[in-house]
């Protein structure tokens, strides 16, 4: 099986100073990798750099045999988006806007691209917000509106950073079902995040503190150490290893024996009002 991202010896970072470097994964149809770090870590250099939005300080980072970035086989979704536009434009033509690069800019949606943007709005709960003004949502609502663009382009590349930003649980959930489903359509996933229960659910996790930490299964990579040298101090406690971020101020659970970690996307049970959507 061809690889579909492929890594050697890679160095990210901006204006030849490199902010994570030796990053060396090979990913294959169907395969979901989750970089985990703080703000500031390297993730999101990562995923740019997948993008083609960023050029490699040293090594290599192959995309699609090095064709994929800014074709429609690549979905990319920064965590910055416009919630506003200068417009008021609707929840669904956001979501439409991932058909564009199938269609071009001035093309006609067909049956079939509407019937996927259909999917994705239903998949991530938003079809009674169709013609709601974007900028009248709630940040996570917003979040959930540009999640259903970047699966309806039916990519066979998903590159997400900070995805579940914003959610609620109940949101939560239905993103990482979505995320199940595009696996096994073979989609490849790689998604930046704090959210140690979301890396818990890939094939492979990379966890970043301006260097690679620990690369491996979750199992491998998700442990203690790995975690407090991510996010801060580990301690133990009767359940487990508890890992303190020291940038954050919140105790999040995990469930029995689980790693416990303050840090921003894991506990927030609740979508944000507007201007509350932070990234």
């Amino acid at each position: 099986m061809s690889a579909v991202v492929e890594c050697r010896d890679l160095a990210v970072g901006y204006g030849g100073h490199a902010v994570v470097e030796g990053i060396d994964l090979v990913l294959h149809p169907g395969q979901w990798l989750a970089v985990i770090g703080t703000n500031g870590s390297g993730k999101s250099t990562l995923l740019g750099t997948l993008a083609g939005l960023i050029a490699p300080v040293s090594g290599t980072a192959d995309v699609l045999e090095g064709g994929g970035a800014g074709r429609a086989s690549v979905s990319y979704l920064s965590q910055s988006h416009e919630q506003g536009f200068l417009l008021p434009i609707r929840s669904r033509d956001v979501v439409c806007m991932g058909r564009w690069p199938a269609r071009g800019l001035t093309g006609r949606l067909r049956a079939d691209d509407q019937a996927l943007v259909d999917d994705a709005m239903a998949a991530m709960g938003i079809t009674d917000l169709a013609d709601q003004p974007l900028g009248t949502l709630s940040g996570g609502q917003c979040q959930r509106v540009h999640l259903a663009q970047a699966i309806c382009r039916r990519a066979d590349v998903l590159l997400l950073d900070e995805p579940t930003a914003g959610l609620d649980a109940a949101s939560r959930e239905r993103y990482l079902g979505v995320m199940d489903a595009e696996r096994a359509r073979g989609s490849v996933i790689v998604t930046a995040t704090h959210d140690v229960r979301e890396a818990q659910r890939a094939d492979l996790v990379l966890v970043v503190a301006e260097r690679v930490v620990a690369c491996g299964p979750p199992a491998e990579a998700l442990t203690a150490q790995s975690l407090a040298q991510a996010f801060g101090v580990v301690i133990s406690d009767a359940t487990g290893p508890v890992v303190i971020d020291p940038h954050h101020g919140h105790e999040h659970h995990h469930g029995p024996g689980a790693p416990h970690v303050r840090g921003p996307a894991i506990g927030h049970d609740h979508e944000h009002g507007p201007g509350e959507h932070h990234h």
